[in-house]
């Protein structure tokens, strides 16, 4: 089909490479140990071996505290092998399309711890790791990036507390302190500068956070208010120690080029290595810069698009662009459109933020105060999280995968319908609103860029910020603020940065096959409503599930040898 060919023909110039690289890893570890297939080996027993396999992928807790040691990584790293010997004894020959993709879940999962213990370590090289306080939700299945398994979600807690709530939440900040000494020990070691440095900003972000929480919470509960000072004071120096120790950190913060191909194909399940990435942001980047050009000559007799100036028009447009939006779904049967859909849009509006003439907001506020329109189409992330299950999807799926796995699929969605409802005719009325579709996409190729050539090891951090800046349209990251997080993002979880891109890329391939595939049957609506039907996993499994095509990069290895 369409998509497989196209593959493999980048694929090939890198076979060599691939095998080799594999080749040498294999000679390093022994053969897996034999193990027992867990259960009756039915995939009733699989989803439940992924429970269990979830309870293992956590590491041992000292009271809220997880134990990140180097003889708590050891052990976990001693047993993985059992646990991937027992995933592997599934004889799945005879299993649906569906359940086999469920197999290939746990196989990615294992993979990515595998790959944790042998190249990423993130409890050894980033500070960040030892985050705790997340205040706002994602707008994504789970954090973006590493996190540890002591985290706290302050969003997800009702006003006022539950006594239950408030336990919980006192004991996990209680644990702050204690984290971050254990912290200092785990990352003596680290020599990876980009990380490090980034950090810093991490946990100035915490103590912002905290301190915002004791605002909320001062003189509710004694308990709390002191276990938050104490976060806040432990956050604080954690940061000092960071900024102390930081002249002597000089090394390299990338995974390389070849760990990247592998933990593409392997773990997240993309199947385009990190020189095929690098071409097809490059692509990406040109046809931006150059459609935006003809864009703008086409619209060069027309007003160019004016910001938002005040508090009542920001809240009258965001309003009226979600209704707007809806509206064009449901009419021109882009897909099924249901009554929750309208709320979870409407719950990010936002709020309006006053800024000076020509001040230059948040690069995305700077797109979303001259048309709304356009990133409602990227709000479609909140259509998907608050969409329900389909009927009879197992565990495997509802659970938001480790390793943001979810990345290519869950960005690759928002942004491929930033385009694609360009395409439908979305902003045929808008014709200046089309620029900035394009200059969202040379943003994303640019920090994409930026993001390879760091886990390449070819930039360091400012090199990719300023490279991320400088082929942004019109100047609107002018200070490096918002791509520094970005670089940060997609240092820490590779294949982040490339997501939004290459995900886009293998939907529209799907597209594309799945139109060959069944011909005059196709349509938009059934594609996409299809489409969601097998849930926030990557796109090779849901383009097995949807064309019977089975993907060659299923056929990697258990276990990073």
């Amino acid at each position: 089909m369409l998509a497989f060919e196209l593959r493999r023909h980048l694929s090939l110039p890198l076979l060599f490479v691939l095998v080799s690289a594999c080749s040498n890893i294999g000679s390093e570890v022994p053969e897996l140990p034999v193990a027992q297939v867990p259960g009756d080996g039915s995939h009733a027993a699989l989803v439940d071996f992924f429970s269990e396999w979830r309870e293992f992928e956590a590491p041992e807790f000292d009271g809220q505290v997880p134990d990140y040691s180097p003889a708590s990584m050891a052990r976990q790293a001693a047993e993985l092998p059992m646990w991937i010997a027992r995933l592997s004894a599934f004889d799945i020959g005879q299993w649906t399309i569906s359940e086999q993709i469920d197999w290939h879940i746990m196989r990615a999962e294992m993979n990515g711890l595998s790959f944790d213990h042998a190249v990423r370590q993130p409890w050894n090289r980033d500070p960040a790791f030892y985050i705790t306080i997340y205040a706002a939700q994602s707008d994504v299945p789970a954090h973006e990036g590493s996190e540890h398994h002591g985290s706290l979600d302050l969003w997800t807690f009702e006003r006022p507390f539950s006594d239950t709530d408030l336990t919980f939440i006192t004991d996990r900040i209680a644990a702050v302190p204690m984290l971050l000494e254990q912290a200092r020990g785990n990352l003596a070691a680290s020599n990876a500068r980009d990380l490090w440095m980034a950090g810093l900003r991490s946990f100035r972000g915490q103590s912002a956070d905290l301190r915002a929480f004791a605002d909320e919470v001062k003189g509710q509960n004694g308990a709390l208010d002191e276990v938050t000072a104490a976060a806040i004071a432990a956050s604080d120096a954690f940061h000092d120690w960071l900024e102390a120790e930081a002249d002597a950190k000089t090394g390299t913060s990338g995974i390389g080029k070849e760990n990247y191909t592998w933990y593409m194909r392997n773990v997240h399940l993309v199947p385009f290595s990190w020189e095929e990435q690098v071409t097809m942001m490059r692509r990406e980047l040109a046809r931006a810069h150059s459609s935006l050009r003809l864009e703008e000559h086409r619209n060069r007799d027309l007003p160019e698009l004016k910001r938002i100036q005040t508090s009542t028009e920001f809240d009258r447009r965001m309003n009226a662009e979600v209704d707007e939006y809806l509206r064009f779904l449901e009419e021109e049967e882009i897909h099924a459109v249901f009554d929750w859909m309208d709320p979870a849009l409407r719950a990010v509006n936002g709020q309006f933020t006053p800024a000076e003439p020509g001040e230059i907001r948040n690069f995305f506020n700077e797109v979303n105060y001259r048309d709304p329109l356009v990133m409602r189409t990227h709000m479609h992330h909140w259509i998907e999280l608050a969409r329900p299950p389909a009927l009879g999807v197992s565990q495997l799926r509802i659970t938001p995968l480790l390793y943001n796995i979810w990345d290519a699929r869950s960005e690759g969605l928002a942004t491929g319908v930033e385009e694609m409802m360009m395409h439908a005719g979305l902003f045929d009325g808008r014709p200046r609103s089309r620029e900035l579709v394009w200059i969202m996409l040379a943003q994303r190729a640019a920090r994409a860029l930026s993001g390879l050539y760091l886990h390449g090891n070819d930039f360091e951090m400012e090199e990719a910020v300023e490279y991320a800046m400088r082929w942004t349209p019109r100047g609107w990251l002018p200070d490096g603020a918002l791509v520094r997080g970005e670089q940060h993002l997609y240092l820490r979880q590779p294949g982040y940065g490339t997501s939004y891109l290459s995900g886009k890329i293998q939907i529209e391939e799907l597209l594309a096959e799945r139109a060959l595939q069944i011909q005059d049957e196709f349509t938009i609506g059934s594609f996409f409503d299809d489409f969601f039907e097998s849930g926030i996993i990557p796109t090779v499994l849901v383009r097995w599930e949807m064309t019977g095509e089975r993907d060659p990069i299923l056929d990697g290895p258990l276990g990073y040898r």
